[in-house]
């Protein structure tokens, strides 16, 4: 089953910077790609959007939205374990737009880009609730 691209505009929580976005989806646009353009995961997730299982159950995602643990998380929250999948999340919150239109675009394997070492969020890898690793 071929690798599907979904895009997160990251709508209501303006965490990601509004270049990177616009970067990233025009690039995605200008290409002869087939991709899903959500407006908010976040806001998915929240609502319990049945869209979150569907679009997990079309086959491997290659993700462009925020840092990875979290977009495992809201699917989580949805019912869904991605982890099966292994799906390539990039993060638009801490990476150059063409880095992450290459990783959609042109990087088959490609590991999940966590925030660098030191940021604000590193060290906080347990599910909420559980004390464990998403290891």
């Amino acid at each position: 089953m071929a690798e599907r691209i979904l895009y997160c505009h990251c709508a209501y929580a303006r965490v990601v910077p509004p270049e990177t976005k616009s970067a990233v989806l025009d690039g995605l646009a200008e290409r002869d790609v087939g991709f899903e353009a959500v407006p908010d995961l976040c806001e998915m997730a929240a609502r319990a959007d049945p869209r979150l299982r569907e679009l997990a159950s079309e086959g491997p995602l290659r993700i462009a939205a925020c840092y990875p643990r979290a977009v495992k998380w809201l699917f989580a929250s949805a019912g869904v374990n991605l982890d099966g999948q292994k799906p390539v999340i990039l993060n638009m919150r801490t990476e150059r737009a063409e880095r992450v239109l290459n990783g959609l675009l042109e990087s088959p394997g490609l590991a999940d880009v966590e925030e660098p070492p030191g940021s604000v969020e590193a060290g906080h890898e347990g599910r909420p609730g559980n004390g464990g690793s998403t290891q």
